[in-house]
């Protein structure tokens, strides 16, 4: 039977009609979604693999869910990582509506940015389409083009097929809510808790005649494995209490450890000749001391309060003797893990001192400031190490993801796009747990079920 003679099989006119039939169609049976596309941002120049990328753009266009039951059938697996939910949606779109109303916009992001899009006259594998009614991101693993075969002679719509996205620290910034929040607690994610307004430490000094003033390191030893111990000879007085005692610091420098120097945690009393050092243990040898001794130096920094949110050595000042010629005191702070002063110690004991000398301790840092912006990226000072903010409490708790180092204690925390500014007080990793996820309780009743603390359960060889 020969074809129908009133149509043309191909004519410009006849596909303009079945494009707008099927574009009118989309409209009243499709449903909105939103089109992500993937920006490349860094690939790897051996194996191709995309490394880092970027979703900050969305277009809505109306499509066709072509799914049996709105998702495929069996796609949810129970393997050993846990049960994974892999469903799949069908999206039918229009040909026409991509190139005209997205695709233009693709050409002009691929050569305004620096990232690869690589394809931009139809949709991508790679991509991403956000589903509104689940509210659930889908990544596009295959794109038919060529289904229905060419009716009159062209395609008119695109047959998408997706997967449920699984989030491997993309950077997603769309400014739509409900697309940023579904990814805001997926990845790994580190909490940073900032410094509060912290408490200022205080102490007290002591002085007496015969103290050991300073030690001076004359060789600084090698191979030293933990800190030695430093041992003063006693003090004349016969008295246990007026002995002087130090510690020695430890540094590595070229994968060798020495001291660094010595310090003076109580100076004694009644010392007429400067006492012997030595320094045994640790693992290591050749180091050597000398001691030098005063009338009326600080032989003891008593502190009365420890403060909060000390991460760093505050600068600690001993007010100057009167008289003449005379050595004002100089004194170190030791800050504990908790962010408190755990004991402050003698550099130089000074001399000249007939009253008590004050001593005054500076304030914990504080932090400046601001409020981080979602996606901004933040900046360790000391670490140099950079994440990106998923969210801020606006008060002194971050969480950030995609990390490139590792945070440290003390250093301040600097905002690329908000320069919110503030002093990290500790940091917490740990990776998003899935509602589904039970890998750790399944570890637990293993354990419960095979013994093998006593005796192995399939016996010895």
């Amino acid at each position: 039977m020969a074809l129908n003679p009133f149509f043309l099989q191909g004519s410009g006119s006849e596909q303009f009609l079945v494009q707008d039939l099927i574009n009118e169609q989309l409209r009243m049976y499709g449903i909105e979604v939103y089109y992500l596309p993937r920006k490349f941002i860094s690939v790897d120049n051996i194996l191709n693999d995309v490394e880092t990328s970027r979703f900050d753009d969305n277009f809505i266009i109306e499509a066709y869910l072509d799914n049996y039951e709105g998702y495929a059938p069996g796609s949810d697996v129970m393997s050993k990582f846990g049960l994974r939910l892999k469903n799949e949606i069908n999206l039918v779109i229009s040909r026409e509506r991509f190139e005209e109303f997205i695709a233009p916009f693709l050409i002009g992001i691929e050569s305004q940015t620096d990232s690869d899009m690589l394809l931009n006259t139809r949709p991508r594998e790679g991509d991403l389409i956000f589903f509104p009614l689940g509210k659930r991101l889908f990544e596009i693993k295959r794109v038919e083009h060529e289904k229905p075969f060419y009716q009159l002679g062209k395609n008119y719509v695109f047959e998408i097929q997706c997967e449920l996205f699984e989030y491997e620290n993309e950077v997603i910034d769309t400014d739509v809510v409900d697309i940023d929040q579904s990814v805001q607690e997926e990845g790994y994610i580190t909490t940073l808790n900032f410094v509060g307004a912290g408490i200022t430490a205080t102490a007290n000094a002591q002085i007496g005649d015969g103290v050991l003033r300073k030690l001076i390191l004359t060789d600084d030893g090698s191979g030293y494995t933990s800190a030695p111990t430093v041992a003063i000879s006693t003090s004349p007085t016969g008295n246990a209490a007026d002995n002087a005692t130090a510690v020695a610091i430890t540094t590595s420098v070229g994968n060798v450890k020495s001291i660094k120097e010595l310090l003076i945690t109580f100076g004694g009393r009644g010392y007429t000749s400067p006492p012997t050092v030595t320094i045994t243990g640790g693992g290591g040898s050749g180091a050597a001391a000398t001691s030098m001794i005063g009338d009326g130096g600080v032989n003891n920094i008593l502190v009365t309060n420890i403060g909060d949110e000390y991460y760093s050595e505050p600068v600690i000042t001993v007010s100057d003797p009167t008289g003449p010629g005379l050595t004002t005191a100089i004194v170190t702070a030791t800050v504990g893990t908790s962010g408190t002063i755990t004991s402050i110690n003698i550099v130089d004991a000074g001399v000249g001192y007939t009253s008590t000398p004050t001593v005054t301790i500076a304030s914990p840092v504080v932090s400046v400031g601001g409020t981080f912006v979602y996606n901004e990226i933040v900046t360790g000072s000391n670490s140099k190490a950079t994440a990106y903010v998923r969210d801020f409490d606006g008060n002194l708790t971050l969480r950030v993801g995609i990390n490139t180092g590792q945070f440290r204690a003390g250093e301040t925390i600097v905002g690329s796009a908000s320069s919110a500014s503030y002093i990290l007080k500790s940091y917490d990793n740990y990776s998003y747990e899935e509602e589904y996820d039970k890998n750790e309780e399944f570890e637990v009743e293993a354990d419960n079920i095979l013994d093998f603390t006593e005796s192995n359960p399939f016996g010895e060889i």
